[in-house]
């Protein structure tokens, strides 16, 4: 199991973001999580990638545990906030040959311009990464997401900023990764999970409230959208 999160909860001054949420996740899926503003959402996704300690529970990816051996958990997973900071005084492809050097990652060069052609960032290729537009930013940062070929990519509101037709190639992508990895993704619009996840866990108050393949959810009546209000609100 790519993803492993057991009765996990996170309590900040005296409050719990999260309460005993447990979640299982293979390789090969791409999973959605949704829910409400506060719901936990950016909580769980940053436990998992070991920014954040647990308050209780266990947390575990690709066998080992977030909390006595993040080095190697986070050698294996990709993530990309939802407030991608990035160094805006260093061109791009001097910030991802950065990043690919923390990874150790071979022939870094070489995977600089793999990644950025993924990404489509060859035409603002000579900038400044604050040169850049919002959308352009946001394909840096999932450029140096996935850099090192992550087993589990960690996705908080990815496609945010992007034009119609970036949304397309980005979605492209994602799909393409959760073919032999983990990809988790949150996100507000409802066509974006839709179009990319297998699977989704809905999240309110802290607790997992639904959790089902994207397809049962869109057959019902009124679609996950649908299912979203009954459940979250």
């Amino acid at each position: 199991m790519s993803i492993n999160v057991k009765h996990t909860t996170k309590v900040f001054d005296g409050q719990a973001a999260l309460n005993d949420v447990s979640l299982k996740v293979p390789s090969g899926q791409v999973l959605g999580l949704l829910g409400p503003n506060g719901a936990g959402k950016s909580t769980l996704m940053r436990l998992i990638s070991g920014y954040l300690p647990a308050t209780s529970g266990y947390v575990e990816v690709c066998g080992f545990d977030v909390d006595s051996e993040p080095i190697e958990t986070k050698k294996r997973i990709g993530y990309l906030p939802e407030h991608n900071p990035l160094p805006e005084e260093m061109f791009i492809r001097e910030y991802l040959s950065f990043v690919g050097g923390m990874y150790k990652v071979n022939n870094v060069a070489k995977r600089v311009e793999e990644v950025m052609s993924l990404v489509a960032l060859e035409p603002e290729a000579s900038k400044k990464i604050s040169q850049l537009s919002k959308g352009y930013r946001q394909r840096v940062g999932l450029a140096a997401a996935i850099i090192h070929e992550p087993e589990v990519l960690i996705l908080d509101e990815p496609t945010s900023g992007l034009d119609p037709n970036q949304l397309v190639e980005v979605r492209a992508l994602i799909k393409n990764i959760g073919r032999e990895r983990t990809v988790l993704l949150s996100t507000h619009v409802m066509q974006e999970v839709e179009a990319m996840c297998d699977r989704v866990v809905l999240i309110k108050n802290g607790e997992v409230v639904a959790d089902e393949a994207t397809d049962i959810f869109t057959s019902r009546y009124g679609g996950l959208e649908a299912a979203f209000k009954d459940l979250t609100s």
